[in-house]
């Protein structure tokens, strides 16, 4: 698997398709560490149940909710690899994890409501909170891995906040939640009533010893105001399918789910073919999986190594996610100036620490994706070392 992922990154194919600040959009001699977006193919699997689907030659109507065989998927997915019992009745299809994102909290939120978030974390929490006109409260989290209390969290909830935004394991920072400080946040949630929005789309991106907890798993008390988001971009690659999911664990929640969604107006909608390769990922691309993360073990190792050599860089491996996310304050430069002076002479594009990416709290930091072959990694970090040694 190793192999195979190092020879089969097609630039040429990725010049051609690879957008959102990534190979398509960049001049021809830059390297893009930006958008969490594989530069290797996806698996073979997916491929040929597109291909069976497609030769069938009907393109109909799906359910609203999403076809039933992605649903039961999910729902087997859920209980036997995360140890949550899921209904294949409280599985809707979505267009994408980020807008599973919106539709929670269109669901949940309404003008001069409070939703807490992390801070930092992706900008895609706050955008959504923004657009139901509620106010988007960010709790200060470690830009680090380091182990968390919530000491200050109840601090923040108000009479106004209704959603706890939790995105495990975090990007940009690569925490992997453990059994005990999920315990503690569902816990503060049981107390104060509050909806938790589980964003769990990196969540087979996790490197040993760490492994990965639901929060849906602990008990039925915080299991019941739960509403799990996943997607199939970040494992798979399957991006520009746009699928994603929600799991919720009452009726009454699904129904208000899919009230916010638009589904049954069909003004929004999951694509079936989108849900088709969902199906394939879920169900015959296992052991693809496993050799992925071998392979992004070792670009992770790589990755942090190289950066940790490099004069001005402080960088500790992630837990999960195939993100770095590097301290660069020793060098005296924003954010924004590093990325700006490895863009112009590196020829490297990397993504800023800035409050509109993932909160104030990434200032002084730069996020890599390291999800790409040795040769493309190694060649962008010297390029990094030889400009950053250079200040």
């Amino acid at each position: 698997m190793n192999e195979n992922v190092t020879q089969g990154v097609n630039l040429d194919m990725l010049r051609q398709r690879a957008y959102n600040l990534r190979w398509a959009t960049l001049p021809a001699d830059v390297i893009p560490f930006t958008a969490a977006d594989p530069d290797y193919p996806g698996p073979v699997p997916i491929a040929e149940a597109l291909a069976r689907y497609a030769s069938d030659r009907y393109w109909s109507y799906a359910p609203a909710e999403g076809i039933l065989p992605f649903r039961e998927s999910m729902a087997r997915f859920y209980n036997e690899q995360r140890n949550v019992p899921a209904h294949t009745d409280r599985v809707i299809a979505t267009d994408s994890a980020a807008y599973g994102i919106y539709v929670v909290c269109k669901a949940m939120l309404n003008k001069g409501d409070e939703a807490i978030i992390f801070d930092p974390v992706d900008f895609l929490f706050g955008y959504s909170i923004a657009q139901m006109g509620a106010t988007a409260v960010r709790y200060a989290t470690p830009q680090t891995t380091a182990e968390m209390t919530f000491d200050g969290l109840e601090e923040l909830i108000t009479a106004k906040t209704k959603l706890i935004c939790l995105c495990n394991p975090l990007n940009p920072t690569g925490k992997v939640f453990s059994r005990q400080e999920l315990t503690v946040l569902g816990e503060i949630a049981v107390k104060h009533d509050l909806t938790i929005l589980s964003d769990e789309i990196w969540s087979d991106i996790i490197f040993a010893p760490y492994s990965f907890t639901s929060i849906a798993s602990l008990d039925e008390a915080i299991r019941k105001r739960t509403v799990i988001v996943t997607g199939f971009s970040k494992t798979y690659g399957l991006a520009g399918l746009r699928i994603g999911a929600l799991t919720s664990f009452t009726d009454e929640m699904h129904r208000r789910l899919m009230d916010a969604s638009l589904h049954n107006a069909t003004i929004h909608g999951a694509n079936t073919a989108g849900q088709i390769a969902a199906v394939a990922a879920l169900d015959e691309c296992k052991d693809w999986v496993t050799g992925i993360l071998r392979h992004l073990t070792e670009m992770r190792n790589l990755c942090t190594v190289g950066l940790n050599i490099t004069k001005g860089v402080i960088c500790q491996p992630p837990e999960g996610c195939y993100v770095a996310f590097a301290d660069i304050t020793a060098t005296g430069r924003s954010s924004t100036d590093i990325a700006e002076l490895l863009m112009k002479e590196a020829r490297v594009a990397v993504v800023p620490g800035k409050e509109e990416w993932f909160g104030p709290g990434a200032e002084g930091y730069i996020r890599l994706s390291f999800a790409t072959n040795r040769e493309i990694l190694a060649e962008g970090l010297y390029r990094i070392k030889q400009t950053l040694d250079s200040l």
